[in-house]
């Protein structure tokens, strides 16, 4: 299976919403990820697809970074449910922080929920620490979401994950 990681584009926004839809108790609109692909200049978005034997491609991964000067913030990033497991979220993190590090990012920050322990372990085996909680975050359930931060991002420590 070869996996792609490259820039969205619109016509990968179907895909990309079931991917969220799957993913997430509170996804994002279908109008969001197009609002933030055409017309927000500080986002970038990121999908990973893979080519399957039968040579079709298939997005199965998405993530949304906004860098604004030498900071990220990651909003969203998901991957398909049959998907995960196989590396293809730390491709998709690494390359694109990797790629933002070429704009001058120097810190990213996110949000996870508490109980997610798989992203939590993949954040820091990134180097992520808990910078805080954001109490009661998650509307759904009233969780509370790990301010999480990478305080200096690497590209030489990015490559081992590609």
């Amino acid at each position: 299976m070869d996996i792609i990681i490259r820039r969205m584009e619109e016509k990968d926004i179907r895909q990309v919403h079931e991917i969220d839809k799957m993913s997430f108790s509170l996804p994002w609109p279908e109008r969001s990820f197009r609002f933030e692909l055409t017309e927000n200049p500080s986002t970038r978005l990121w999908v990973a697809e893979v080519r399957r034997e039968d040579g079709e491609s298939l997005v199965v991964g998405l993530l949304v970074m906004w860098v604004i000067v030498d900071e990220g913030h990651i909003g969203t990033f998901a991957i398909h449910p049959d998907y995960r497991r196989l590396g293809i979220g730390r491709k998709l993190l690494a390359r694109s922080l990797l790629e933002a590090t070429k704009e001058g990012l120097v810190q990213v920050f996110l949000e996870v929920r508490r109980s997610n322990t798989p992203a939590i372990r993949l954040y820091e085996a990134f180097g992520f620490h808990v910078d805080g909680i954001r109490a009661r975050y998650y509307r759904d359930t009233g969780e509370d979401a790990l301010l999480m931060r990478l305080e200096r991002v690497e590209a030489e420590k990015l490559n081992k994950f590609l």
